[in-house]
């Protein structure tokens, strides 16, 4: 449903000049707020427009404490540290049930986007405003509009296309296939793309050409039409306003450890007007500022996005287990190397939900572990500093080495859990702002610890980035069987990261899907890559043996093919009483 705005109307008169009677007796409220008579000027259409970069915003990273990370949780990059739940995906025979939550929300979460588009683009032809404005409103929609469709295409396969605005209720629905509804996606994205201003023009978190372009080169592919993919993606990494950022910058610009990469993801370093000229489409937060969608004083607020207490571990329950002699008796004690929760690199206040699968911190770098700067200590935290100065006096040990721990350390609740595990494990520190969360969250400034509510990571955060564009491209190269030209744009990549290049003979999907990885990790929404190449199968039993043993997943089945589409939600099915919504294979 569409959200109502509610404008002020101020009657100062009414003059009629003349009466006629047919145009007299037609309603034409001005007392209250409607579809007939919210969308008249630049600003009603503004209106809507914000909701739609707040829909998708609240899809992609903010609407509650664990939708937006269906997008990462069972892939190849992290498994759950609660087997037993279904919020998530250590259970996907419930997680992925036709009734349940996870395919439902999504479901309607994109088509409340759909809908909000279709109002305005509905509601364009009787505005009152100039052609220009019109064009611009409409390219804006049809760019929300595409990239729902798109993502609806990739999780569920074909889905119904609805490209009117909806007055009464419909109950007919039938499936589009999943070609058709690419199709719509490009053909929304495609005319976004050519009538979006450029970059250089918006503001910080507007859309844009290039970041249509971008959007465009990924659907393409996800069609088949590759040489439509290059062009699209040249088209971004060609525009003189947009390059990779390759030196230091920022608001961080001269603290060590540090370099180009760890920069990107500071405070404040994601935008145009602060020097970045990678970033292609960055989502906007403002802390505690209406509409700004995260908070300081609630963890819950929906809005926050908790990429920090998901995927930093919860180093609170590790410690050294030693017996010592007390009163002339052996005794078992416990001691703890790190204080928590406290703003380093231990990873904010993380809880280790979301775990590194061994495959993603340490297998893809295997090449090059120690040259490429993206596997850095300071940007993929495998090594912790203690900070308890007791712990580090009385055992001489200053780091607790994910790879190489001490012999008696033990984690979790009495020394039960392993080594990597919820409370230890590999992580990238772009999940948290080492010394640099707001005021309001600090406990302690001086010592850096913070309050029980932190656990939100306070940064804007990329939707599209230029790295991946120049992936993005890759991929449609290799699909074009050019292999040097694919590894020419991924070298472009890996020389930002001061890694070696690839040779051309090397480049195949898994290698782009490993350059993925080591590029863009838990910033990618990576369950849209995988499904959109058909892949998630076959990536997760190859990569995160969590889902692939069914001794290990919470539902004693593990990973199913059936699952490289979700299933349509149940309840989509049971209201559609005018005609059969199909099933998607294996969830009837």
């Amino acid at each position: 449903m569409k959200k109502k705005y509610i404008i002020g109307y101020m009657l100062a008169g009414l003059l009629l000049v003349s009466c006629n009677e047919s145009s007299f007796l037609k309603e034409n409220p001005k007392d209250f707020n409607s579809t007939g008579n919210s969308f008249t000027t630049e600003t009603d259409f503004n209106m809507s427009l914000n909701n739609l970069y707040n829909l998708t915003r609240l899809e992609y990273y903010g609407v509650d404490e664990n939708t937006p990370f269906d997008y990462i949780y069972g892939t190849d990059l992290i498994y759950d540290g609660e087997p037993g739940t279904t919020n998530r995906s250590a259970n996907m025979n419930a997680a992925f049930n036709p009734t349940a939550n996870i395919p439902k929300v999504h479901w309607n979460n994109l088509y409340k986007i759909i809908s909000e588009a279709n109002t305005v683009l509905s509601r364009l032809a009787t505005a009152d405003i100039t052609d220009d404005t019109k064009r611009t409103i409409e390219a804006k929609a049809l760019f929300f509009r595409g990239m729902s469709y798109r993502t609806l295409a990739y999780l569920y396969g074909g889905v119904p296309i609805v490209l009117e605005e909806l007055e009464t209720p419909k109950t007919d629905f039938v499936r589009n296939t999943r070609e058709e509804t690419l199709q719509q996606a490009i053909d929304d994205v495609k005319r976004a793309a050519e009538n979006l201003p450029d970059i250089a023009t918006v503001k910080d978190g507007e859309i844009s050409s290039p970041a249509a372009y971008h959007l465009l080169s990924e659907i393409y592919i996800a069609a088949g039409k590759n040489q439509e993919a290059v062009d699209a993606a040249s088209k971004v990494i060609n525009n003189p306003a947009l390059g990779l950022m390759r030196q230091r910058f920022g608001s961080r610009i001269k603290e060590t450890p540090g370099d180009v990469y760890w920069d990107l993801y500071q405070v404040n370093n994601q935008n145009r007007t602060t020097g970045n000229t990678e970033g292609l489409w960055v989502i906007q937060y403002e802390t505690n500022l209406p509409g700004g969608g995260s908070s300081t004083a609630d963890l819950k607020n929906g809005g926050n996005y908790m990429l920090e207490r998901h995927c930093a571990p919860m180093v609170r329950d590790v410690k050294l287990r030693v017996k010592e002699v007390v009163d002339g008796k052996e005794v078992t004690k416990d001691y703890t190397p790190f204080r928590w929760p406290v703003s380093d690199y231990t990873g904010g206040r993380g809880i280790g939900w979301g775990i590194s699968t061994t495959y993603f911190t340490n297998t893809i770098w295997e090449d090059d572990f120690t040259g490429d700067i993206r596997n850095a200590n300071h940007n993929f935290v495998r090594k912790f500093a203690v900070t308890q100065e007791e712990f580090k006096r009385k055992f001489g040990i200053d780091t607790i080495d994910v790879d190489n721990p001490p012999a008696n350390l033990i984690v979790g609740q009495g020394g039960s859990m392993t080594i990597p595990g919820r409370y230890l494990y590999a992580y990238q520190s772009k999940v948290t702002t080492p010394y640099n969360h707001p005021e309001e969250l600090y406990a302690n400034k001086a010592t850096f610890e913070l309050k029980a509510i932190a656990g939100t990571t306070y940064t804007d955060q990329y939707m599209f980035r230029l790295a991946e564009t120049y992936l993005l491209r890759a991929e449609a190269y290799l699909n074009l069987n050019n292999k040097e030209l694919a590894a020419a744009d991924i070298n472009e990549v890996r020389g930002r990261a001061h890694a070696k290049p690839v040779e051309a003979s090397r480049i195949d999907l898994e290698y782009i899907l490993d350059e993925r990885m080591r590029e863009l990790g838990v910033e990618e929404k990576r369950r849209i890559t995988l499904m959109r190449t058909g892949k998630l199968y076959e990536r997760v039993m190859k990569c995160n043996p969590f889902y692939a043993n069914p001794e290990t997943c919470g539902d004693g089945i593990g990973m199913l093919k059936k699952y490289n589409l979700w299933p349509i939600p149940q309840s989509a099915i049971e209201a559609n009483i005018g005609a059969k919504l199909e099933q998607n294979p294996e969830y009837n």
